[in-house]
């Protein structure tokens, strides 16, 4: 429960912020895209320092690693608060992130070692909780701390529980095995940093300056160029920073493959149903928070079901099932229109929030378990890293095919309404003559009544745009379920016990340091 409440600090610390960006641009008299660095560059820092942490893991030990995270979480969070500027804020929130950014694979990684492998599948279910329900909750907190409070309670929050977290681990976490003669693979940490920055700043930005600018493609050439290094370089090091060799593991290989897809499949609702909600059907973001809250507690009360199941039974069939669920409620999203219904769209979250709930933690734990203990902190860093850079690049396909599938719209369906179109010129003129009766005479109603079709045009292209995207979604999603067959409990069992004999000759002749 130590590990799952800082997990869920930073996890929520993410999301929360989303709400208060209209407030700091008010209150600081900043631009959009100044202020954009606010959430971006929480998530370029923690990107970065996400493949360092199993290396700091192994070198000074897990439970001193992850105090020093969650004070350095817990100090931004208090600078964070006490900002004066966009500069400011921006600088702090990357101090937040580096603490924030390791707290989540060292306490997986943590969990692999403290807690035995027959039982590991109902702690991930616990820890789970933070990392699916966090998201959800941030927004709803968000907005009402923002409204009945301040824009400072949504960094101070963090202050008490931070301490908190910091006290219980000192007095009940024990440490893991410290590795102090391991050497840090100072070009591997270089390499990852540059890689990682560049492909998550192209990813975050391509949108705004287009995919196609010699900017966000200078990135992603730099990008390529630095992780084709880091594995060329990972391969020969004789202390990786990441093992990549643990991909010669097919089932660890088949997991993260797996969770990279799951990933884009929660951030289909989680990026699309807010953007649905607020510029479509005109709720606030307390209302869309409050919208998705069921959908939150829903995946928290079965991640610890499907983890007591996945100890019991394994992978394959929580994962058939609940990405079968996920696939078509997917699919079945691209039917929701302007006229939806508020708790219908609750309800229809709520059930594909049971399939995300059976489905996730196994996915992710079902490879982890294959892995030897003295490598879970590698594995961790490599599955959040994983993570991190799935979930950028999920947001960012679906806008991009969001923005493009709303201009095809808008081409179609502006090309329904012309002078040649009987049912468009009735229904101009319809509008001219409200528009003059309510005092708008003469070019102003003509001009007036072009701009109501325009709005309604742009407003049903968008629409539909949003429901291809969907669709779009549910196919990507649908890719998991091949892979279920590579994670079944017997291969499971039988790549583990590969695992260990193949690392076996580490622990001949060792006094348990590693």
């Amino acid at each position: 429960m130590i590990l799952v409440i800082g997990a869920f600090m930073a996890i929520l610390d993410s999301s929360i912020v989303n709400v208060a960006l209209p407030r700091f641009m008010t209150l600081f008299g900043s631009s959009a895209d100044e202020i954009q660095w606010i959430l971006t560059g929480y998530m370029l820092t923690s990107g970065v320092v996400v493949p360092i942490t199993g290396y700091l893991g192994d070198r000074f030990g897990n439970k001193r690693m992850y105090i020093w995270s969650v004070a350095a979480f817990t100090i931004g969070s208090l600078l964070c608060g006490l900002a004066w500027s966009t500069n400011s804020l921006t600088i702090f929130r990357v101090i937040q992130a580096i603490g924030g950014g390791m707290i989540i694979p060292i306490s997986m990684a943590m969990i692999y070692r403290i807690i035995p492998r027959q039982k590991i599948g109902m702690a991930l279910g616990i820890w789970g909780i933070a990392a699916i329900m966090a998201p959800a909750i941030g927004p709803t907190l968000g907005g009402y701390l923002v409204d009945h409070f301040s824009w400072q309670w949504i960094f101070t929050i963090n202050i008490p529980i931070g301490i908190a977290a910091i006290m219980l681990s000192i007095a009940y976490l024990e440490e893991t095995p410290i590795q102090k003669n391991l050497k840090p693979d100072i070009p591997g940490i270089l390499l990852s940093s540059v890689g990682c920055f560049a492909l998550l700043l192209a990813l975050s930005e391509g949108q705004d300056k287009g995919w196609t600018s010699q900017y966000i493609v200078t990135l992603l050439v730099l990008s390529a160029f630095t992780l084709i290094l880091f594995v060329m370089w990972e391969l020969q090091a004789p202390n990786p920073l990441i093992d990549i060799r643990l991909l010669n593991n097919p089932v660890l290989s088949a997991s993260l493959l797996a969770t990279c897809i799951a990933t884009i499949g929660l951030f289909s609702a989680v990026f699309l149903i807010p953007i649905y909600a607020q510029n479509l059907l005109g709720y606030t973001p307390m209302e869309t928070g409050l919208m998705m809250m069921p959908m939150a507690l829903v995946t928290g009360f079965m991640m610890p079901i499907s983890g007591k199941l996945f100890d019991k039974f394994g992978a394959f069939w929580l994962g058939i099932v609940g990405m079968s669920i996920v696939v078509g409620v997917t699919y079945y999203l691209h039917t929701l229109g302007l006229d939806t219904s508020y708790h219908h769209i609750q309800i229809i979250l709520s059930i594909r929030a049971v399939g995300l709930g059976l489905a996730t933690m196994p996915l992710t734990t079902a490879g982890m378990n294959t892995v030897p203990r003295f490598l879970v902190g590698r594995a961790s860093a490599l599955n959040n890293t994983v993570r991190q850079i799935s979930g950028s690049m999920g947001i960012a396909y679906l806008t991009y095919v969001m923005l493009q599938r709303q201009a095809y719209h808008t081409a179609i369906l502006t090309e329904g309404v012309s002078i040649s179109s009987m049912a468009a010129v009735q229904a101009q003129g319809q509008m001219q003559s409200y528009l003059a009766a309510n005092g708008m005479a003469g070019q102003a109603a003509a001009q007036g009544s072009l701009g109501i079709i325009s709005g309604l045009i742009a407003r049903q292209s968008f629409m539909t745009a949003l429901d291809d995207t969907f669709v779009v979604s549910a196919i990507i999603i649908a890719f998991v379920l091949p892979m279920m067959f590579l994670l079944s409990k017997h291969r499971v069992e039988k790549e583990r016990k590969r695992q260990e004999a193949r690392y076996a000759h580490l622990f001949q002749g060792t006094s348990g340091v590693i």
